[in-house]
């Protein structure tokens, strides 16, 4: 029986969401499974990949082939290079506490440049918003000093205009005066 570690998709249209699976290769994507070992959401920023390490190690060890994005996955949290120095310690190559001590140090550094990028998103999502609240606030100064120049000049047009409707206004008060 050949083994598979892949995705099984869930959740709504345009909103999935995937559950990392060991199954039969021969069964449907979504349908019967051996063992679910953990979930991908891919509609974060990084994406979110939760899964058990030591389960997917241990289904590795054992056999099972991971499709193109589940290796990427297992690549992206060390799992595959776990393996690889595992293969070492069984050949003989390196001994079992280097190789955890190269395993951990290939963690810190990982999580060191995961949280930089997790930082970096906030802080440039956090720039973005404060330049387009800028932009903002330049085109709304602009409409309101374009409002007031257009109330100026409306002022400056009636002035006359009712100086000069006063201006006939006393003329034809005498005039009927004389009458």
């Amino acid at each position: 029986m050949a083994v598979k570690i892949r995705l099984a998709r869930r959740g709504r249209k345009k909103a999935a969401m995937y559950d990392i699976v060991v199954a039969d290769s021969r069964s449907p994507r979504d349908g019967r499974f051996i063992e679910k070992l953990g979930t991908y959401n891919p509609l974060t920023n990084p994406a979110t990949i939760n899964f058990d390490a030591d389960k997917a190690f241990d289904w590795l060890m054992k056999g099972a082939q991971p499709t193109d994005t589940v290796r990427a996955m297992l690549s992206y949290r060390g799992v595959l290079f776990r393996k690889h120095l595992q293969l070492g310690v069984i050949k003989g190559a390196i001994t079992q506490d280097v190789a955890d001590q190269r395993f951990s140090q290939w963690i810190e550094e990982k999580n060191a440049k995961i949280e930089s990028k997790r930082t970096d998103v906030g802080t440039a999502k956090d720039e973005a918003r404060k330049q387009q609240l800028a932009a903002e606030t330049k085109v709304r100064e602009a409409r309101a000093e374009a409002l007031r120049q257009k109330q100026a000049a409306a002022t400056a047009t009636e002035a006359p205009v009712a100086e000069g409707e006063a201006a006939e206004a006393p003329a034809e008060n005498a005039e009927e005066a004389n009458a």
